[in-house]
Order: C-alpha cells, then sequence, then structure tokens
C-alpha cells in the first residue's frame, strides 16, 4: 500500500497499516482526541483479551494485533441456504507512531462487546523550551 501526506488522514503519526490475514471488518479503526488523552478505538467481534495483544515498541510504536479462529453457530431450528466464509481466522496488526507528549506508563486497553478502546493519556506537563539565547560580542 502507498500512501502520500495528502490521501492518509494520520501520516504523521501511522507507519502505513500492516493487515495480516485480512477479513471483513475486523481492526478498523477509530481515532479521537481530547485535551487530556488520545482515544483508540478497534472493532475486533468475537475477539477476546486474549486474543489481543497492545505493546509499545521502540519507544514510542503502539503496536495492536490480533488473531481469533470464526466460530460455527447453526441453530439446529434453521436451514442454512448460503455460507460464505473467509479464510477462518480473523487477524490484524497496526502500529501506530504515537506523539512526544503521552504518558507511556498509563496507557490502558479494554476490550468489551467486540470493541478494543485504547486510552493512552496525554502529558500536559509544559516542556522546557527549545529556544536557547546566543550570546553575542563585538568580536569572533
Amino acid at each position: 500500500m502507498a500512501y502520500n501526506v495528502f490521501s492518509h488522514p494520520f501520516f504523521r503519526f501511522c507507519n502505513p497499516p500492516i493487515f495480516e490475514d485480512w477479513s471483513g471488518s475486523t481492526g478498523l479503526m477509530d481515532w479521537l482526541e481530547s485535551h487530556s488523552a488520545h482515544i483508540f478505538k478497534f472493532n475486533v467481534p468475537g475477539l477476546g483479551k486474549e486474543d489481543i495483544k497492545v505493546e509499545i515498541e521502540d519507544g514510542n510504536i503502539l503496536h495492536i494485533r490480533g488473531e481469533g479462529v470464526k466460530e460455527e453457530s447453526n441453530s439446529k431450528d434453521s436451514v442454512l441456504h448460503v455460507a460464505e466464509r473467509g479464510t477462518g481466522k480473523r487477524a490484524f496488526s497496526r502500529k501506530i507512531e504515537l506523539p512526544e507528549n503521552v504518558k507511556f506508563d498509563q496507557i490502558k486497553a479494554q476490550v468489551e462487546n467486540g470493541l478494543l478502546t485504547i486510552i493512552v493519556p496525554k502529558d500536559t506537563t509544559p516542556k522546557p523550551s527549545k529556544v536557547r539565547s546566543i550570546n553575542i560580542t563585538s568580536k569572533l
């Protein structure tokens, strides 16, 4: 997948999304931002917390991946006329470069009703100025 600066809304923060064994709507992402946190929401239907890994890599890369097996659920009272299936696995992997102003030690993740929510708190403490005054003299 090739993205340019204008076609991908999170170009500054995302490596191009990586999808492994992409099937259906697993792993679709919403990225919300409040004054105190970045909030990521992923559609992970049928995946539990044991099927999902959330890790910080290389200092500021948030890596989310999940894999699960599709479960067959046919009622004895129903008649199946057509059953289209993918590969049998639902898997996704996404890497997101986080900005510098986050509290990495306070990141929290929760999965409930097929929705993985990751809250990345912002560090609101003022950073020291990167501007440094240079003394001017009459001779070098």
